[in-house]
């Protein structure tokens, strides 16, 4: 029977909403797609979506893919966004490989029902970025954000490249980086590029719901791997993360190899994706929600779309627009590009799907908070970027007004999935918190939450300005109750990165870097307490699970500072935490792991983490 909570009823007037979609139905006319491709079962999804068929070129195909690239490779803090679709079909031969690069918000997506119904005779990938002499030293992943890839299969061919780049398919990226429902055959998965000049850094990422070969995690510092296969993994750096994933490797001597395994996900979704019907009809499917899964899974049950059903959203179209046509019904796809949002999106209808394209990005206007998503069951949130603007915003994200009510279930949780954050770099940004979670059952599938450390702010005071001038003071805060986060990456707020305050969380891979910039120790200071913990489990919280977890430190503003704990946590046996480690970058101390327990994290150690493997110890 389903577990249905109700802890107050969800009163919400519609009429004054249905009144208005009736006067205005005019404006419904556009939700409808329109044919803009030259077959009339494409839909018109704007300019910016580009949508190839296996009987083009093969020239033509890698022509497009290599301006796009060239236009994206460095373009981090750009507004343009791109999304490349593929038909079912093969693209590439042995002899002419189709060989693309991936750079920054882009999108890479076969529109088959099953990865197998598009065939990449190539590789997919993304190298090292070099950012100094004219681009060819300093090179690294770290900054090599915001990419997505899915729903196709990879016949790794590296064919008149040199001879290094044919050793592997290389994926060299850092955090906001989707691989999903893919499948690479017939070579290596490295996700480090080894053969740019170094140093060569990465620092962490995702994937989920794919069939990897012998894959080489090189230099990133951690990683999650989500209900896939793998034939191998070789070199953990700090903690790797493995979730109900046949072949993962064992863990038991952790942390060397520093490997965390679980054998099942406690609690997935997998991202809804569009694609194409035997009938030639786009159509998105959407997966339902799973408990205590392994391996992919690509035929599992759900519903599908039509994509008539969508309102198809355009840079542009204003939030009225969008609320009115979720008023009516419709599911929200927005097109690649960035939406400035002057009131919020709200969401109240269950079951409703929000999908982005491109790395489409919502920023936040007159200090909005651009989505909120009300106490109901099974409402979607995927492949969206949401921008803190320059008038502070409560929050960027609000799942549920505020915990206690509504009705969620279990069975059908909200989910977001591919969601990312930013205050501040492409400008100026301010909020107190971004992502906010205050309904129960909630699945948050991989997000990054960042508030920027480097961009195109124009600061003429350094991090020092910085600090007081592009602000958040909270990443996340997650009050409800038996919420599970696979791949939460959170960083540099200006207090606690994450607070857990509902009970019966479970978290599967955390990631954290300190503020960078807290000018003195004044201020950072938590009351009496030296600086705020990465990752706060609440005082009354009585159940608890976190696995493989850090936090870092680099206080390049003032190296002097401290921060007593890296994890906080109430001492009680349903709270547990494992696996976990803090890490100094060269500035800065953290005092502690957890509540006192574990040696200092400081400059003796630059590089070498500090662990407990599990909290309490008994």
């Amino acid at each position: 029977m389903t577990r249905i909570r109700r802890r107050a009823a969800l009163r919400r007037t519609t009429a004054g909403a249905f009144a208005l979609g009736l006067a205005l139905a005019a404006v419904t006319a556009q939700a409808a797609p329109a044919a803009a491709h030259p077959t009339s079962s494409s839909p018109d999804l704007g300019t910016r979506v580009t949508v190839f068929d296996p009987s083009q070129p093969v020239s033509q195909i890698q022509a497009a893919l290599d301006a796009a690239n060239a236009a994206q490779v460095n373009n981090e803090m750009g507004t343009d966004r791109y999304a490349f679709l593929f038909k079912p079909g093969t693209y590439g031969t042995a002899e002419q490989p189709l060989q693309i690069k991936v750079g920054y918000y882009t999108e890479l997506a076969g529109l088959g029902a099953n990865p197998g119904d598009v065939v990449i005779n190539g590789k997919v990938e993304v190298y090292n970025r070099c950012l100094e002499n004219g681009g060819t030293s300093n090179c690294l992943a770290l900054v090599n954000f915001w990419r997505t890839v899915g729903n196709l299969t990879v016949n790794i061919n590296g064919a008149g490249q040199d001879g290094c780049r044919q050793t592997a398919n290389f994926w060299g990226v850092s955090q906001a980086v989707s691989l999903r429902r893919t499948q690479f055959t017939g070579g290596t998965l490295s996700l480090m590029d080894y053969c740019t000049a170094g140093p060569q850094y990465a620092s962490g990422g995702f994937i989920a719901d794919s069939k990897l070969p012998a894959t080489v995690n090189g230099s990133q510092q951690q990683w999650l791997t989500r209900n896939s296969e793998v034939a191998s993994w070789s070199n953990g750096v700090w903690n790797q993360v493995f979730a109900g994933v046949v072949g993962a490797p064992d863990d038991s001597a952790f942390p060397n190899p520093p490997y965390t395994t679980l054998a099942k996900t406690p609690a997935s979704r997998e991202k809804p994706y569009l694609f194409v019907d035997a009938k030639g009809k786009y159509q998105v499917h959407v997966a339902a929600a799973q408990r205590n899964t392994a391996g992919v899974t690509w035929n599992s049950p759900g519903r599908n779309i039509p994509l008539s059903d969508f309102y198809i959203a355009k840079p542009g179209d204003s939030a009225a627009k969008i609320n009115l046509a979720a008023a009516l019904g419709r599911n929200i796809l927005f097109t690649p590009g960035v939406y400035n949002i002057d009131r919020t999106i709200d969401v109240w209808r269950p079951n409703t799907v929000v999908l982005g394209l491109g790395h489409a990005t919502l920023t936040a206007v007159k200090g909005s908070t651009p989505l909120q998503i009300e106490d109901v069951p099974g409402v979607i949130v995927a492949g969206l970027t949401i921008d803190a603007g320059t008038q502070k915003s409560s929050a960027l994200l609000r799942v549920g007004r505020s915990h206690g009510h509504g009705f969620t279930t279990p069975n059908n949780p909200t989910t977001l999935q591919d969601v990312y954050f930013r205050v501040g770099g492409p400008h100026v940004g301010k909020t107190g918190t971004a992502l906010e979670v205050n309904s129960d059952d909630v699945l948050i599938d991989h997000t990054w939450v960042w508030r920027a450390d480097h961009g195109v702010e124009g600061f003429t005071g350094g991090d020092t300005e910085r600090w007081n001038t592009n602000t958040g003071t909270y990443g996340a805060i997650i009050n409800g109750d038996d919420v599970t986060a696979t791949g939460l990456f959170v960083e540099h707020f200006q207090k606690y990165n994450t607070i857990w305050n509902g009970n019966g969380g479970t978290t599967v891979l955390y990631q954290n870097e300190l503020p960078y910039d807290p000018p003195t120790q004044a201020d950072w200071m938590n009351g009496s307490v030296e600086g705020y913990a990465g990752y706060k489990v609440g005082d009354k919280v009585k159940t608890h699970n976190l696995y493989g977890a850090g936090v870092y430190v680099f206080n390049q503003n003032n190296p002097s500072i401290h921060t007593e704990n890296g994890f906080e946590a109430p001492q009680r046996p349903g709270v547990k935490l494992h696996h976990i480690m803090t890490v100094n970058l060269s500035a800065g101390v953290i005092d502690h792991v957890i509540n006192g327990v574990g040696e200092a994290a400081d400059t003796t150690k630059i590089g070498v983490p500090v662990y407990v493997n599990q909290y309490p110890a008994s």
